[in-house]
């Protein structure tokens, strides 16, 4: 990589570190394109030229997310369905609670966040269905499976349904509070919301059992 994409993209993580804590502290509509770039010193217009809208500077990994479920098929051990593959991935994921995020509490003030702007959740279902279309592709473009594209459907579907139950049982505080539970994971004590781990390898063994596949 050169000098200039090098400082391109050290440029686009800036403003993207520098937006979301803005973000989580005053809410998605309370700040502005221009406050971030005042945040970072440089202009709205250079905000701009690496975020066309603020929407993306929200979602930075936008990119990543659509293709993750596609990659989790296109990079599993062979012999492994792809069933099995995203449900390995969500096993490991509920370890953690809600990662990327540092702590529980805000990986669930994102979410509220979104909860709490219309921009933001058409932005997540247009993710969620980019997601969904490249992992179809992926199935397809394997050929080894019927209906690819409702099999991506049905995949797609248990691993949004896991996540939201996820974050639903911590906001109701299951096992604790999120303060509570961001205070056990420092001391390596944290453990997934009951059941979902159980629930969620049920869900996910039952469609890996019903088709044939790899």
């Amino acid at each position: 990589m050169g000098l200039r994409e090098t400082k391109k993209q050290q440029t686009r993580q800036a403003l993207a570190d520098a937006a979301l804590p803005l973000f989580l502290e005053h809410g998605f509509d309370q700040v502005t394109v221009a406050d971030v770039a005042r945040h970072v010193g440089v202009s709205g217009q250079t905000v701009f030229n690496y975020f066309p809208a603020k929407e993306d500077l929200f979602f930075d990994r936008q990119a990543e997310v659509e293709d993750e479920l596609a990659r989790l098929v296109r990079e599993r051990e062979p012999g492994t369905c792809p069933v099995e593959a995203v449900r390995d991935y969500l096993l490991e994921a509920l370890k953690h609670h809600l990662p990327p995020f540092p702590t529980v509490a805000e990986g669930l003030r994102f979410h509220q966040v979104i909860a709490d702007s219309p921009a933001l959740l058409a932005r997540e279902r247009e993710i969620r269905e980019r997601a969904e279309a490249a992992l179809a592709a992926e199935l397809e473009a394997e050929g080894d499976f019927p209906a690819p594209v409702l099999l991506a459907g049905a995949i797609a579907g248990l691993h949004r349904a896991v996540l939201r139950q996820a974050r639903q049982r911590l906001i109701a505080g299951e096992p604790g509070k999120a303060e509570d539970i961001a205070g056990l994971e420092e001391s390596g004590e944290a453990e997934p919301p009951r059941n979902i781990a159980e629930d969620t390898r049920t869900a996910f063994d039952a469609l890996c059992h019903g088709f044939h596949g790899r």
